[in-house]
């Protein structure tokens, strides 16, 4: 249309000199006729009028009603652009939201370095907010053909082709315009995965990092797909990303093998990717010899790739740009949460600990029946309220009781009481000397009931303050069964014999040498 326009202004300007021209001459014509037929002179002038009505009419339509058209088609053209290259603005501001929602868990994060890695992510994606791009991840195992890959898009080298595996070491980013897309679209190659070392090891955690941060997933295989490919597809494409499983070495195959592999392909994928998002390519053919003794070089297939990708770009590009960045908000605030919940149960635990060896030592000094050992071990406000206080829920000592009490109930009609008395029996009949056992085995059981009725407790405060479905008996019974493993108590009694029996055996040592003394 706009080819057009310079013509049909040309024409114009031409007809209007034509019509000047004819209008001279008609002029002259008249001045002639006037002076035989007045009639004919009136009838002349009446039509030179009537053409010079039309143009001016014709000229005034163009103006008002032609080039109007033509200017609000414009501004249309303009904001449906605009809103082709903007995110949607529900996600867009979802995704601001929980990015603000990051920043103040951030701030909670006691560790410098781990706070300010999550400050820089969470500022990377404000900035892939603004800015738009559209980010392509290559993605596969070892040697599959994606540098191949890339350099094929590109049609130049711009990586390293060469047959051993782990040639690309880190990812390699690089920009491609097509056609139609306002975006500007990066194109990432990444290490391969299945990679043997620990140096594979680390370079795949590389490659699945940047695959989560694509919006669309080049998937490459060179064959059928194996169960180790497999999983990671199907763990990415659940995690929301759109993805394009891509058969590369193709020109490897007869035609008919080619074939048969597609569709196991497309068989094996059909839960997780559309039949038309499998694509077979031939990235980087290798030379034919012929008979005649002519090496033979294959063109570069990737154009059913490329086509591909630009249809999936130019029809889904927004939503894939905008879904990625709620998805990479989602995943940065969840890493948030979980390194907070990691030290509040730190700091909550330390807490435990330390009230378990304190109710042990009283325990020790003032011995009590074993039915008691409730009411001393397990129930304890004091170690309630400062758990509470941790996960931000200040108690008074009274609700602290409360919940305390609820819990050595739970304790007592479960028979852990009990159960724990004989399990720590047992395990310290050989260890501990005679005239401590029964002093020694209520100071450590009292612990050890401190230490269940203490986890159970910051299991209730990490859940918001909820006991869950299975309500408070599940929880306690779930503690005690991870606290009676066998591993755990002989680490446990080890603790208990360093920190309550040997101080004790020492001090009756030194009393009876002080009596022998006198």
């Amino acid at each position: 249309m706009k080819r057009l326009r310079p013509i049909a202004i040309i024409a114009g300007i031409a007809i209007a000199l034509g019509l000047v021209l004819w209008l001279v001459s008609s002029v002259a014509q008249i001045a002639e006729v006037c002076r035989y037929s007045p009639l004919l002179c009136n009838f002349l002038i009446a039509l030179i009028i009537g053409l010079m009505l039309a143009l001016i009419g014709a000229i005034v339509y163009y103006i008002l009603v032609i080039q109007r058209g033509e200017r609000q088609s414009q501004r249309r053209r303009q904001q449906r652009q605009a809103q082709q290259t903007q995110v949607p603005p529900q996600k867009t501001e979802a995704a601001a939201e929980n990015l603000s929602a990051v920043r103040q868990q951030v701030a909670q994060i006691q560790d410098e370095v781990t706070r300010q890695a999550l400050i820089e992510r969470s500022q990377e994606i404000e900035a892939n907010l603004a800015r738009g791009n559209l980010q392509v991840v290559v993605f596969g195992t070892g040697s599959a053909g994606k540098t191949s890959l890339v350099n094929a898009i590109f049609g130049r080298i711009v990586g390293q082709i060469a047959a051993p595996m782990g040639t690309t070491t880190v990812g390699q980013t690089y920009t491609l315009r097509l056609k139609g897309l306002e975006r500007k679209i990066l194109i990432t190659d990444t290490p391969g995965i299945q990679e043997a070392g620990v140096a594979g090891t680390e370079r795949e955690q590389v490659a699945r990092q940047l695959a989560t941060e694509a919006n669309l997933l080049l998937f490459v295989v060179d064959n059928d797909l194996r169960q180790s490919e497999y999983v990671p597809l199907r763990a990415l494409i659940e995690i929301g990303k759109r993805s394009l499983l891509v058969l590369n070495k193709t020109d490897l195959y007869a035609d008919e093998d080619r074939e048969q592999i597609l569709a196991r392909l497309r068989e094996r994928v059909k839960d997780l990717i559309a039949a038309n998002d499998v694509v077979a390519i031939a990235a980087n053919p290798q030379p034919v010899t012929l008979p005649e003794g002519e090496i033979f070089q294959p063109d570069i297939e990737v154009t059913p790739l490329l086509r591909r990708m630009a249809a999936i770009l130019r029809q889904e590009g927004e939503e894939l740009i905008a879904d990625n960045i709620l998805l990479q908000s989602h995943r940065l605030g969840e890493e948030a949460r979980q390194l907070i919940d990691t030290q509040q149960r730190q700091q909550a635990e330390k807490v435990v600990e330390r009230y378990q060896w304190i109710v042990a030592g009283v325990v020790l000094v003032t011995p009590i029946p074993v039915a008691d050992l409730l009411a001393t071990a397990a129930v304890n406000a004091q170690m309630v309220v400062e758990i509470g206080s941790v996960y931000g829920c200040e108690l008074n000592i009274e609700r602290g009781k409360e919940l305390a009490l609820s819990l050595g109930k739970i304790l007592a009609s479960l028979g852990i009481v009990k159960g724990a008395f004989q399990l720590l029996s047992a395990a310290l009949q050989l260890t501990v000397p005679t005239f401590l056992i029964g002093r020694a085995i209520q100071a450590v059981t009292a612990a050890y009931l401190t230490r269940i009725a203490g986890r159970s407790f910051i299991e209730y405060f990490r859940r918001d303050r909820d006991w869950g479905d299975g309500g408070i008996a599940e929880v306690v019974q779930q503690q005690f069964q991870l606290s009676r493993r066998d591993e755990f108590i002989r680490e446990f009694v080890q603790q208990a014999i360093a920190r309550v029996i040997q101080p004790l055996t020492s001090r009756s040592q030194t009393i009876e040498n002080e009596e022998e003394w006198q």
